[in-house]
């Protein structure tokens, strides 16, 4: 990898494309991608299964060992599917790799994302709880901004060019 990241997290709500530009990139980058859905604890899924929105506390647990999956990949890299919707997430999910974690943040209209949802079959995480997303989302100040409405290559592509012209700065 030839950034000073080690640690790419694709935030952003539910629906954004996450697991799809993970993939890529970590094709793209030859490191492992890890969904943040498959981290969350059985409690969480059926809260969302059944239209029920996480709360902080729902959430800890879940970035603490998304937290401790990412110190075990910062040699050598990784990149995670996160919502890490606030601020205080991402502080949780910087702990002991401060400086080598980026955040991407993949952004689209609420229309877009809730059609996109809609389409989904099997996944426990409804349109009906998008909006408890857009209330709960405090937009990054140091991320950078990618936008859903272009195809994933091109998404990968802006991706690709941050990192490069922030390699060991």
């Amino acid at each position: 990898m030839t950034s000073k990241y080690t640690i790419i997290i694709l935030m952003g709500v539910s629906g954004t494309g996450k697991s799809t530009i993970g993939h890529l990139l970590s094709d793209q980058l030859d490191i492992p991608f890890f969904d943040g859905d498959d981290f969350h604890p059985k409690a969480n899924i059926d809260k969302m299964s059944n239209g029920i929105p996480l709360d902080d506390h729902d959430r800890e647990g879940w970035l603490i060992r998304l937290n401790e999956l990412a110190v075990e990949h910062k040699l050598h890299g990784a990149i995670i599917a996160c919502s890490a919707l606030k601020k205080t997430y991402r502080k949780l999910l910087r702990n002991k790799i401060e400086g080598q974690m980026a955040f991407i943040h993949l952004t689209g209209s609420f229309d877009l994302i809730k059609s996109r949802l809609e389409k989904r079959k099997s996944h426990y995480m409804t349109s009906a709880l998008l909006q408890s997303q857009f209330d709960t989302l405090e937009t990054p100040a140091s991320a950078l901004e990618v936008s859903i409405t272009s195809g994933p290559e091109e998404i990968v592509a802006k991706i690709l060019e941050y990192l490069a012209s922030n390699n060991n700065q």
